[in-house]
């Protein structure tokens, strides 16, 4: 009976589910922070602060899921 290795599978998903989950969230916070200095220009400069940490953390998350999703890749620690 062959086997079938869902390693590559679980890769693909562990990089894959973050990578969109990233681009949507930081899509999405753009969109708000448009409308935001659009409404009120003066608040520009505190909403872009918050906005640079939000984003970097957003980000942050997927590069961790990346980097574990590579190591198993690399290190397979569920080989028998």
């Amino acid at each position: 009976m062959p086997t079938f290795d869902v390693l590559p599978l679980a890769v693909a998903l562990l990089i894959g589910i973050p990578a969109f989950g990233s681009c949507l969230g930081i899509g999405l916070a753009s969109m708000k922070l448009l409308e935001g200095i659009a409404r009120q220009p003066e608040v520009a400069p505190e909403l872009q602060t918050k906005f640079f940490l939000a984003v970097g953390v957003t980000d942050g998350a997927f590069i961790i899921a990346t980097g574990v999703g590579l190591w198993f890749a690399t290190a397979n620690p569920f080989a028998r």
